[in-house]
């Protein structure tokens, strides 16, 4: 059995399974409105993107998952598992969060590691120095490599769980009892450091310092990208942030690009590759995450069956281009007409955006990142791998 079919049989023990060539630009408020050209799309790269992922897995030689097998049958982990069933009922978010760790049609959750066992295939053995021949290598990667997959999706994980840690001062009576909310809290504070501990133990069997202090810094990173979303959110009367593009992407990368740029640099260095290959794959992992994320808040936009209900983040991509485009003021001003009752209506405003220029731009932005990406590859060999790699952005950059 392997780990994917190992993971869906989880649910039934937590008891929670639910119903050309390229012109290079930079994006600045003159620029992103227009249309940037972009690399079209080989006739060999799959389009779906359940396919690319599958076809990538079998590159690296088996499916990867969001954490190890050791970790997923430990007594800690069936000794949370059985806490969290208790959470049944609730509404709690992490019952929410624990359905898409394994039931996510999108793959989302084992992307991370996949781009990590994928670029260190591209990448191959270090030429230069020989030091890591004698290490065990399965499929064209090391098994530290594939270790330090594992340790990046744990730590992914881990801040996923983290995240869904409910404020009590914020809570609704439509929301249960606070007891529930407690317990949950409780749960998710004690899993998530179950794994970010795992994490750190595979660290240290890593045995190496450069690793060690790159991962400690993308976890510092996501703690400080964390910690700005939610000072701003706390503020009094808070409805959405004042703040540009530029802004918005230092923010980003913290919280969402850091970690995957510097897993794929921590990969190349575990091969014993040279600064120059380290940096060419953090950039890939850099724009790939930031193409991904922008991709991810497009969603609701661009989907040609949308819920009047579905909600949207007023602080995603498109939503910040269109108010930079727009005017502060006159995007208050928009904030406010759709509200009725003090009760904000999503569809109307995601009409109003819709015919601005915040979601042709963040389309853009995201083909923009992705050429980056692309570029980045160039440095390394044609290979299976290469050419995944290259899939996974096409994937992500296609709107049409």
């Amino acid at each position: 059995m392997n780990l994917r079919q190992l993971l869906l049989r989880l649910p039934r023990y937590l008891g929670v399974w639910g119903p050309l060539p390229r012109r290079r630009w930079s994006p600045s408020l003159d620029t992103i409105s227009s249309v940037c050209s972009w690399r079209g799309q080989s006739s060999r790269s799959p389009v779906h993107w359940n396919q690319v992922l599958s076809e990538a897995e079998k590159i690296v030689g088996y499916p990867t998952s969001f954490m190890s097998l050791r970790c997923l049958l430990s007594d800690e982990l069936s000794n949370i598992a059985m806490h969290v069933r208790k959470l049944v009922g609730t509404r709690h978010p992490l019952l929410t969060t624990a359905r898409e760790f394994v039931h996510d049609n999108r793959h989302n959750l084992q992307l991370r590691g996949l781009v990590v066992l994928l670029i260190s295939k591209a990448a191959g053995p270090s030429s230069v120095n020989a030091s890591c021949q004698n290490y065990d290598m399965v499929s064209g990667i090391y098994s530290c490599q594939r270790s330090l997959a594992e340790i990046t999706e744990l730590i992914h994980t881990a801040l996923l769980v983290h995240r869904g840690i409910v404020n009590l001062n914020e809570l609704q009576s439509s929301d249960g009892p606070l007891k529930d909310m407690q317990f949950g809290n409780k749960i998710a504070i004690l899993s998530g450091d179950f794994l970010l501990a795992n994490a750190c133990n595979g660290l240290a069997l890593l045995q190496n310092t450069k690793v060690v202090e790159l991962l400690a810094s993308a976890l510092m990173d996501l703690v400080q990208g964390v910690y700005r979303e939610n000072s701003t959110s706390a503020k009094e009367n808070y409805i959405t942030d004042d703040i540009g593009i530029s802004t918005w992407k230092e923010q980003i990368f913290l919280s969402h690009g850091a970690l995957l740029a510097k897993s794929c640099q921590a990969a190349m260095e575990l091969a014993k590759h040279d600064a120059e290959v380290q940096d060419v794959a953090f950039q890939y992992g850099k724009h790939m995450a930031m193409s991904h994320k922008i991709n991810s808040d497009l969603q609701p936009f661009i989907k040609e069956k949308t819920s009047d209900s579905m909600t949207f983040n007023l602080n995603s991509a498109p939503v910040v281009l269109h108010q930079e485009f727009l005017g502060r003021d006159l995007w208050i001003k928009q904030i406010r007409e759709a509200q009725e009752k003090g009760i904000l209506d999503y569809a109307k405003l995601r009409e109003t955006i819709k015919a601005g220029k915040g979601v042709t731009s963040a389309i853009d932005l995201c083909r923009y990142h992705g050429n980056k990406a692309l570029e980045a590859l160039e440095s390394f060999p044609p290979s299976e791998a290469r050419s995944a790699l290259e899939n996974i952005v096409f994937a992500v950059t296609r709107f049409s």
